[in-house]
């Protein structure tokens, strides 16, 4: 039997986070108590993604990362908007890439077993996948200038991962 690498877990737990986030932010419903619930009862519905270990590990690894961003998101808006250019407010950003630079700046910042360098990269290669043509890019750029404030070594973890795979 074959079994994904944590950061594998780690990768989808990311993209669940930011396409909950994406989604609670365009539209109403999902801003309700059971949103997340639901969410997941989708996802688990498409049949795309099969609910085994590594799904159980991603889904945790997100809701960490969405309970983290929730709990200090004008602290990463405002990171946003300093690190930005003038002419990109956070609402003038796509939803994808607020909402990514969101969970990465959250994981450089409150997440010491991720070195900055590997959430930067995630987030370029996630962008590259569910953003616009100039996401990568976009976003690379902004957290490589978050990163410079960080205060902490870019490649290496300031305390090792759980054995659990997150």
């Amino acid at each position: 039997m074959s079994r994904a690498a944590p950061g594998h877990c780690k990768r989808l737990g990311r993209e669940f986070a930011m396409q909950f986030l994406y989604q609670r932010e365009l539209s109403a419903e999902w801003s309700a108590p059971d949103a997340l619930t639901h969410f997941w009862e989708q996802l688990r519905d498409s049949a795309e993604i099969p609910e085994n270990r590594d799904f159980r590990r991603a889904q945790r690894y997100a809701e960490k990362l969405i309970a983290g961003v929730d709990a200090v998101r004008e602290e990463l808006d405002q990171r946003i908007v300093r690190h930005a250019a003038p002419a990109w407010p956070l609402n003038r950003m796509a939803a994808v890439d607020r909402n990514l630079l969101r969970v990465a700046i959250y994981e450089m910042l409150h997440c010491p077993e991720v070195p900055p360098v590997v959430s930067i990269n995630e987030a370029v290669e996630i962008a590259k996948e569910f953003g616009g043509d100039e996401s990568s890019a976009f976003i690379n750029g902004i957290l490589n200038s978050v990163m410079a404030e960080v205060g902490r070594p870019a490649r290496v973890p300031l305390r090792p991962a759980a054995e659990s795979g997150q």
